[in-house]
């Protein structure tokens, strides 16, 4: 009976502390996407009918709508296992003992400190049709690239993600990696195994919980690549970075309110079945390895 107090009290201090941020998120963010769901069946927002899935099929057909989806799904497709393999290897690369891991260490933790703005006036300067990187050109006998307006784009977003999302990913690899037991190791040198072994029979293999959750993570994060990709390219970018938020931004802009929340509903459908599909593969290979 002492435990069930014990623990039924703990429970009642948990719930405490947690109310004020579950309150705010109710508030916030979970009441309002609820009245966006309910908007994007109306014909408008005061007094509206009931349309049934109008908005969706209008949505659809929409050139813009269906060039910001393929922008958006391509550059998850491209930047998410270019970001998983680059934070992988320096994760393993850190995890070595190399006279240059303090530096490194601190090197891929600034992105994660250093404000947007001031990233962004970076990225501005070093492709800007004047900036670092055409000067550099020009200096070597080639033609200045004009970064931004062209096919380019992508590519320079594309980093800005890795630089910006890189650190992150590599503590979550680092804290994997630590968390292996030493003697499987041990053992695979008693028994001969080269380091290829290694890190496919074992770090590869005890490493996957952690990769569920930093390809999760990723996906995520490239959803919010808009931030960047705004102050870099403002509301209307050159087609190939032409992303979903940029259409919501500007649906918002022309109060068209039944597109943006239809279009905000479809792509917390896509992230939640990622999400789903995801967690249920972790599950189901948790229940392997058991």
């Amino acid at each position: 009976m002492k435990i069930q107090q014990l623990l039924r009290r703990q429970s009642v201090v948990a719930i405490g502390f947690l109310a004020p941020s579950i309150f705010g998120f109710a508030i916030f963010y979970l009441l309002p996407f609820a009245l966006g769901v309910v908007y994007s069946f109306m014909d408008r927002t005061i007094d509206g009918s009931f349309v049934g899935l109008a908005n969706y099929l209008e949505l659809l057909a929409s050139d813009s709508f269906r060039k910001a989806s393929t922008n958006t799904l391509l550059f998850t497709g491209i930047s998410v296992p270019l970001l998983i393999v680059v934070s992988l290897l320096i994760a393993l690369l850190l995890n070595q003992h190399i006279f240059i891991r303090e530096w490194l260490r601190t090197a891929y933790v600034l992105p994660l400190v250093v404000p947007v703005a001031s990233i962004v006036m970076v990225w501005q300067i070093f492709f800007d049709w004047n900036g670092a990187l055409n000067g550099w050109l020009h200096q070597v006998g080639h033609e200045r690239v004009d970064w931004m307006n062209s096919e380019w784009a992508r590519g320079v977003i594309s980093a800005a993600y890795l630089w910006k999302n890189v650190g992150y990913n590599i503590i979550l690899f680092l804290a994997g990696l630590q968390s292996i037991p030493t003697d499987y190791y041990e053992t695979a040198d008693l028994e001969g195994a080269g380091p290829f072994r290694k890190l496919t029979s074992i770090t590869l293999i005890y490493l996957i919980p952690t990769l569920f959750f930093v390809v999760l993570m990723s996906i995520i994060n490239s959803f919010k690549i808009f931030r960047e990709t705004y102050l870099i390219a403002g509301d209307y970018p050159h087609d190939s970075i032409y992303m979903l938020q940029h259409y919501m931004n500007n649906m918002f802009y022309s109060l068209d309110v039944q597109k943006l929340t239809a279009a905000a509903t479809l792509m917390v459908i896509v992230i939640f079945i990622l999400v789903l599909g995801m967690m249920t593969l972790e599950r189901k290979f948790r229940q392997f390895m058991e």
